[in-house]
């Protein structure tokens, strides 16, 4: 790759995953898209008496920390910042947080999901916002906080990553992909549903007006330029916030009809579409319709992703076993395929904790054997979200209507070649493995798309395409192998 210009543009990109934030600085120009991480800090939640929440005064000090760093490398055009979805802060009428944000974990949610869809129905709810149903979608965590003081005293709620530009620039709004997983939006209007938030009780007000990609959220306050060194006129751009539409953005598809798997904690499998699927066929199917940028759609499930094999290993290390990945990987290279298939989507695999424990139980319900040895989970863990991939391309393919013939894996799954190889093999579509920094690459290049450096979503990708390094996996093995598996993962699921 030729090098960089240094009088291409840098953009500073925020990206917070649910297990570690990092500053990532991003040099674009007519065929240069290069990435430098800047500074990587821990996310880690705090248990309080009332719940699990997130420490989001630690992760805006890492941010700062990050920004200052990104500073000494010389001029920012602009800085973004994009997260996970669903969780939120609120601000009472001084602007002031009022208390930890909910992590999306929190056991508080079940209880109140069923308390929504008892009082307006699944079919209702999926007819305005389109979501898969899941039990932290923000529609089911406010039901679970309204009954606090915190709730009596709020005047705004903001989204995670609104919350944190909204400390950056004093600015206050709701971009848009991110605001679409709330299940208060409307997918087929593109804004806010008044008329649900009424329903549910809640004040029209509380929800702030909402942004597209690429528009100015503000500039840097004073004391955050003095103290991370940026210049005060400095803008904050706003990015797809929802760290998804941003990895979406920079999937290097040239040729239609691909699908996408967007593989880190969670598994984020779909389509890009121009209009949402609000039938009642694909709401049995569990499947969401979030925005996209410049107005897609992206028609995708949720799948319980690498959170599924992180758990095995903080669970192994705990107790002392030695988890390379790659000598956890080459073990279940090894190990005998299909011995055990699991449902990634089991609600018992949520919450944090002993994870190989729970498999255990799992396969014991479905009357299967509990694998041999750390190697046997892996090869069990990625076999089932190989089979996951596939059952949910399949069906997105079917209840959208369209063809498919390539799949795209981006995020840092497309690292493990094992999961790339078998979700080829379990889809019998050809792979492109990579980005793996879709999300960081998809929020430096809408901020540079803004600044007027590139094009659309097309030129985007392709520039992602040209620049970055992809692997290539095609279908191989026993077809019916993974056919036999996947009945058994229907059964089981």
């Amino acid at each position: 790759m030729p090098a960089t210009s240094r009088h291409d543009p840098v953009f500073a990109a925020v990206d917070l995953g649910a297990t570690s934030g990092r500053v990532i600085t991003g040099r674009v120009g007519p065929d240069e898209l290069v990435l430098t991480e800047a500074h990587r800090f821990a996310n880690t939640p705090v248990r309080l008496p009332d719940g699990l929440r997130w420490d989001v005064l630690a992760l805006y000090q890492g941010i700062l920390d990050g920004l200052r760093v990104a500073a000494r490398g010389g001029p920012v055009a602009s800085v973004g910042i994009d997260t996970w979805a669903v969780d939120y802060g609120l601000l009472d009428s001084d602007g002031s947080l009022l208390g930890l944000p909910f992590h999306y974990r929190d056991t508080r949610n079940a209880a109140a999901a069923e308390e929504v869809l008892a009082h307006f129905g699944a079919q209702e709810l999926y007819g305005v916002g389109g979501l898969q149903h899941l039990p932290f979608n923000t529609v089911f965590q406010l039901a679970a906080h309204r009954s606090t003081a915190q709730w009596q005293a709020a005047r705004t709620l903001l989204l995670m990553p609104d919350l944190l530009v909204y400390w950056l620039t004093g600015s206050v709004g709701a971009e848009v992909t991110n605001a679409s997983t709330t299940g208060l939006f409307d997918a087929r209007s593109g804004g806010w549903s008044h008329a649900l938030i009424g329903r549910l009780g809640l004040e029209s007000s509380l929800f702030p007006a909402l942004r597209e990609p690429g528009e100015r959220a503000g500039t840097l306050l004073p004391h955050v330029a003095g103290f991370t060194g940026l210049p005060a006129d400095t803008p904050v751009t706003t990015v797809a916030s929802h760290d998804t539409a941003s990895a979406v953005a920079a999937v290097p598809a040239t040729e239609p009809g691909f699908a996408y798997v967007s593989c880190g904690t969670w598994s984020l499998a779909g389509l890009e579409l121009d209009a949402p699927v609000l039938t009642e066929q694909s709401r049995a199917a569990n499947f969401t319709n979030e925005r996209g940028v410049d107005g897609t759609v992206r028609y995708l499930r949720n799948i319980m992703g690498m959170w599924l094999l992180e758990e095995c290993r903080r669970t192994w290390e705990r107790d002392g076993t030695s988890t390379s990945l790659a000598s956890l990987l080459a073990d279940a290279a090894r190990a005998r395929p299909f011995a055990a298939v699991i449902d990634p989507d089991d609600p018992a695999f949520l919450a944090p904790g002993d994870m190989p424990s729970r498999i255990d139980a799992a396969l014991t319900r479905s009357g299967q054997r509990t694998p041999d040895g750390p190697g046997g989970y892996v090869r069990c863990v990625l076999e089932s979200l190989a089979l996951a991939h596939r059952r949910t391309l399949r069906e997105a393919a079917e209840l959208a209507g369209r063809e498919l013939t390539r799949v795209h894996l981006v995020g840092g799954g497309s690292r493990n070649e094992l999961l790339c190889q078998w979700t080829a093999d379990a889809t019998g579509l050809p792979v492109t493995a990579g980005p793996a920094e879709a999300t960081a690459l998809g929020n430096v290049l809408l901020q540079a798309r803004a600044h007027g450096l590139v094009g659309g979503l097309t030129d985007m990708r392709r520039l992602v395409a040209r620049t970055q390094e992809l692997r290539h996996y095609t279908p191989r093995g026993d077809p019916g192998a993974w056919d036999r598996a996947a009945d058994l993962a229907a059964v089981v699921g």
